[in-house]
This record gives C-alpha cells, sequence and structure tokens, in this order.
C-alpha cells in the first residue's frame, strides 16, 4: 500500500501539485513500485518492446517509431480493469500534428497488459494521482508502449508535436531502456512558455510524474552514440483522465 506520509511519496505529491511535474530516479521508483505490487517478470516486459508494430501515421509522415495501446478502467475501490482494445484520440487542441483523428494502433500483448509489472505499475499511478483528487471515482487510463529508433540518418523524435498538453489529468512517463543513444532530455514549461525544469530519463525506473492541466512536457531528439550499432529508447507512458470527462 502507498504510504502517502514517506517522505518521498509526501514530496512526490507535493512537486506534482505545484510546480506540475516530478523527476523520480529509478532507485526510489522501485521502491514505490515494489510498496504496491511485484515486478517479477520485469525481465519479459522489457523484452515485450522487441515486439512493438510500426506507428503508421508518424511513417506516413516521414517519421518512425514503433508502438503498442491498452486502455484500462480504474475505480475508486482500487481495482484496475483491463478494457477491449480501443483506438487513442487527442483532439486538435493537443496534438496539431495529429489530432482529431482515431488512431488504431496494435494492442499491447495480453501478458504484457496482465502481467505483475504491469498491473503494480497501474495500482502505483492509480494509488498516487487518486491522492491528488481523491473526488474521481472512476478513471479512464492508457497505456502506452513507445520505442524510438534512430540513425545518423535520422534523430529519433519522442515527441514529434513538439512541447504539447496530452488532454489528460495526469501522466507518467517510465524508462524502460535506453540503448547507444544521446541526448532525450525531457523539458518541462509553463504554458506561456518559461523552462521550468529538465532531466534525462537514463536509467530503467527512471521516471517523470506530470499534472498535465498545469505544464507542457516534451523531448529532446535522440542521436546514436555509435553509428554503427542499433540505438533506441524504450519507454511506458501512462495517462489518467477522469473517466466522466474522457473523450
Amino acid at each position: 500500500m502507498l504510504n502517502p506520509t514517506d517522505p518521498l511519496v509526501a514530496a512526490l505529491l507535493d512537486q506534482v501539485t505545484a510546480p506540475g511535474f516530478a523527476f523520480v530516479e529509478g532507485e526510489g521508483m522501485r521502491d514505490l513500485l515494489v510498496s504496491v505490487g511485484e515486478l517479477s517478470d520485469w525481465d519479459q516486459f522489457a523484452a515485450s518492446w522487441q515486439h512493438l508494430g510500426p506507428d503508421p501515421y508518424l511513417a506516413a509522415k516521414g517519421r518512425f517509431r514503433r508502438r503498442r495501446h491498452a486502455t484500462f478502467a480504474a475505480s475508486v475501490d482500487g481495482t484496475v480493469t483491463l478494457e477491449p482494445h480501443q483506438p487513442h484520440f487527442q483532439s486538435l487542441q493537443y496534438n496539431a500534428l495529429q489530432g482529431d483523428i482515431q488512431r488504431w494502433f496494435e494492442p499491447m500483448e495480453s501478458s504484457v497488459a496482465t502481467g505483475s509489472t504491469m498491473r503494480t505499475i497501474l495500482h502505483f499511478c492509480h494509488a498516487f494521482f487518486a491522492r491528488l483528487a481523491p473526488e474521481v471515482a472512476r478513471w479512464h487510463v492508457e497505456a502506452h508502449q513507445f520505442r524510438i529508433e534512430a540513425s545518423t540518418d535520422a534523430a529519433g523524435e519522442p515527441t514529434p508535436e513538439g512541447s504539447h498538453r496530452d488532454g489528460v489529468d495526469y501522466v507518467m512517463v517510465l524508462l524502460v531502456n535506453r540503448q547507444n543513444i544521446a541526448s532525450g532530455t525531457t523539458t518541462i514549461h509553463s504554458p506561456d512558455g518559461k523552462l521550468l525544469g529538465d532531466f534525462t530519463l537514463t536509467h530503467p525506473l527512471d521516471a517523470a510524474l506530470i499534472y498535465d492541466h498545469s505544464v507542457y512536457h516534451g523531448v529532446t531528439p535522440v542521436l546514436p552514440l555509435d553509428p554503427s550499432r542499433p540505438a533506441c529508447r524504450d519507454v511506458l507512458v501512462v495517462t489518467f483522465k477522469a473517466a466522466a470527462s474522457a473523450g
């Protein structure tokens, strides 16, 4: 069970409330996760990024990344349930590059979506974000597996839409792996464009927790350190939105 009086938890709750974001190093994030569940299938979970499908919507615009997607419902009693596969939708207000279209991605593999690591991540997010919004009875939850690949010919673009909001309430970005890449710095901005902070997710389980109503976020392009070797950045993005306002 997540302990709100734990110094790290209390500090993160304060930071996500204001200024609207927090960076958590992997060691601390691991401790938080295992306080609510198990990571017993972490190796299989991380290996599943080898099996992501291409993002056809970006490929059509000359950009390339791989992804899978799953949708869940989280109830006030702490239950998190996998929902039938459905499209991802953002309005043009939040995604000028790909807004106002239903985007169908390959579904997250069942063994990943229902495995212990994913369940633990979702239960942590639910417990943490519910502390910030106790009035929400039900959440619409989406989980996105992203692999950004880079080469000497083309930098990988984790956020090709630039600094943005996701159009949800809360966001968690969790690093799963980075291989042979430089940069990929997360930047956090106020709505008027002022830089509030920046950090780089470098080690597995390094994480960012974001209050989407308060701040914009983006990630700088990634480049290979060694041009002769594969280069990629693997992250899991989890978003929580009050179900009453889910689009």
